[in-house]
């Protein structure tokens, strides 16, 4: 199943409801809601109480995506805010088998991200216990970046291994998803699409999914 979910970090936050709304209505199923602290990454977003303020307007679920320091501080806070998934960085971890049992023990969905520069390989010894892994396209920190092609070789080692192994986690990608790029990674295996700038960067969020999610269904699933 393809999904589509648009990265509040690309919205206008003095509309951020009604602009959360519109992207739903035009299909999207779940929300990306990017975290950032300034020092694992350089930029600074949101925290819980954003979070807690979308769920008052959706129960649609809401795809957490930490990148910041010790991040098993505030997976419970994040938790009772509203998240439903939260995605962990395999580079920001010492104990990242713990810290995925942490997330699992809230009843969430555990996601584990992996950098461009960091090889599939690492995550060897947690594929198994991992509902999603998300593949950075870009170098995380802001939006409206260049999409890295080489980024899709992952996406297809990872449908290898998942093939091989017979494993049930799901692929993500983020970062540099529109138009031109939205079909190639469909192609090379991935199965939930993150799309800021896509959908709020310019037009109307409801077109703009709707338009983004054809073309994602449109492409066929080629296994390389």
């Amino acid at each position: 199943m393809i999904e589509l979910a648009p990265s509040i970090l690309s919205a206008d936050f003095a509309r951020l409801a009604e602009e959360v709304q519109a992207a739903l209505a035009g299909g999207a199923t779940l929300l990306h809601v990017d975290v950032m602290d300034g020092h694992f990454v350089p930029n600074i977003t949101i925290g819980p109480p954003v979070v807690q303020s979308l769920r008052r307007v959706t129960d649609v679920p809401f795809d957490v995506h930490l990148m910041i320091e010790n991040p098993d501080e505030y997976i419970s806070a994040f938790a009772d805010a509203g998240a439903d998934w939260i995605s962990v960085h395999q580079e920001a971890y010492i104990h990242l088998h713990r810290t995925l049992e942490h997330i699992a023990s809230r009843g969430l969905k555990a996601g584990v991200v992996i950098n461009p520069a960091t090889p599939v390989e690492t995550l060897s010894e947690v594929l198994d216990m991992v509902d999603h892994v998300l593949v950075m396209s870009v170098n995380p920190g802001f939006g409206g970046q260049k999409f890295i092609p080489a980024s899709l070789e992952k996406v297809r080692t990872l449908a290898n291994i998942r093939n091989a192994r017979n494993l049930g986690f799901r692929i993500e990608i983020d970062g540099g998803i529109g138009p031109e790029t939205i079909a190639n990674a469909v192609r090379a295996g991935v199965e939930i699409l993150v799309a800021g700038n896509a959908v709020f960067g310019h037009g109307d969020p409801h077109a703009n999914v709707g338009q983004l999610l054809k073309a994602a269904r449109e492409a066929t699933l080629v296994k390389v």
